[in-house]
């Protein structure tokens, strides 16, 4: 009897537990089942005047449109704009040889400080005494001590000095049914790559055309660099996919695709040539050489770091000798820069600076003009 009553509580122990596994399923799958849809449709919430756009075929999504490429600004009135920043970094040379000429009494000290600011200034030591013997010529001659006739004296003999007289009209057009072609040497870090990519920008802006050639294989980005620049503006570059390729061999394709496709201009962005190494030198001599085969060279711009000073007149000199440089770009010539330089470079190479950049931004590169520089140096 007690056996049997064990047995009926273990059944129904059983039946319980049983019972409980079925109610915790239902329940379940309820809950993940979630809500029941109504019968019918949903009420719908498109509006009457909606317009719904047909489905689109399987496979036939258009692709992104490529950027639009980018408007440079126009390039008159670049030097208005940046003439203030010019007048800022180099206020100090205007502003100290005016207070040396404006002193009553103006002996040999005074005449030895004013040379000694001009050196200062990286104007270099021949334009420096020039400028002193003409001023003391005209001082003494005209007798005067007013401070504003001894500013336009200045002004007209530093104006002297920088020589308007200088051709800086950029050969960028070839004639007949060649490109202009306009290769591009300095250094490393004086802002080669970014130069090119700012003419670039210029010529543009008026409408030119013209294709962009990477020779400057020695150096990884710098083919990536001058691209970017060139899609900025929807230019193209042509470049070799090869580290350490001829750069004789790019700057040769890049001027037949530029006369081939009828291009105004071809702008070859060489290697940072070190002065000392007279491999890359001779390199830089046959890059040269080898594009004239399919164009003559109308333009070859040296670009200088202005900050460097004298060292740029080294660089300068070594340059001249390997290519017949016809123009000076001079760069950074904002900050610490001293305006000197534009002198003593002219005056040693007979030369013009033809570009000077006064920024960082794509659009900080405006032709040089002698005038508007000696008006910035003294304000």
């Amino acid at each position: 009897m007690w056996q049997a009553g064990r047995v009926n509580d273990s059944l129904i122990l059983i039946l319980f537990i049983a019972l409980g596994v079925i109610v915790l399923g239902g329940l379940a799958f309820v809950l993940l089942r979630g809500p029941r849809p109504p019968k019918g449709k949903y009420p719908g919430t498109r509006d009457a005047d909606d317009v719904q756009a047909p489905p689109e075929p399987a496979g036939t999504a258009e692709a992104p449109a490529p950027p639009r490429p980018e408007r440079p600004a126009p390039v008159a009135g670049r030097l208005v704009r940046l003439r203030a920043r010019l007048s800022r970094s180099n206020s100090m040379l205007g502003k100290g040889l005016l207070a040396l000429l404006s002193r009553e009494r103006i002996d040999q000290d005074v005449w030895d400080e004013i040379e000694e600011t001009l050196l200062m200034a990286d104007l270099g030591a021949g334009p420096s005494q020039r400028l002193v013997e003409s001023l003391q010529t005209r001082v003494r001659v005209e007798g005067t001590e007013d401070p504003v006739h001894v500013k336009q004296m200045l002004r007209e003999e530093l104006i002297r000095l920088v020589d308007p007289q200088m051709d800086r009209e950029l050969a960028l057009d070839g004639a007949g049914e060649d490109p202009g072609v306009v290769l591009v040497v300095g250094v490393n870090g004086v802002g080669k790559t970014t130069t090119v990519g700012k003419l670039a920008r210029v010529m543009v802006a008026e409408e030119k055309t013209l294709i962009l050639g990477a020779a400057d294989t020695f150096r990884a980005a710098a083919a990536d660099q001058l691209q970017t620049w060139g899609n900025r503006v929807g230019v193209r570059t042509v470049r070799s996919e090869q580290e350490g390729a001829d750069p004789a061999s790019v700057a040769y394709e890049a001027a037949a695709a530029a006369k081939e496709e009828g291009a105004d201009t071809v702008m070859i962005d060489t290697a940072g040539r070190l002065q000392n190494k007279a491999g890359l030198m001779d390199q830089l001599g046959k890059v040269k050489r080898v594009t004239e085969k399919v164009a003559p060279v109308t333009e070859v711009l040296l670009v200088i770091d202005a900050t460097t000073g004298q060292n740029g007149m080294v660089q300068a000199k070594v340059f001249a000798e390997v290519v017949d440089i016809t123009g000076i770009v001079l760069t950074k010539l904002d900050g610490t820069a001293k305006g000197g330089i534009v002198v003593a470079i002219q005056d040693e190479l007979g030369v013009p600076v033809k570009l000077v950049g006064l920024g960082e931004g794509p659009d900080d590169l405006a032709p040089f003009d002698p005038e508007g520089f000696v008006d910035a140096l003294l304000d």
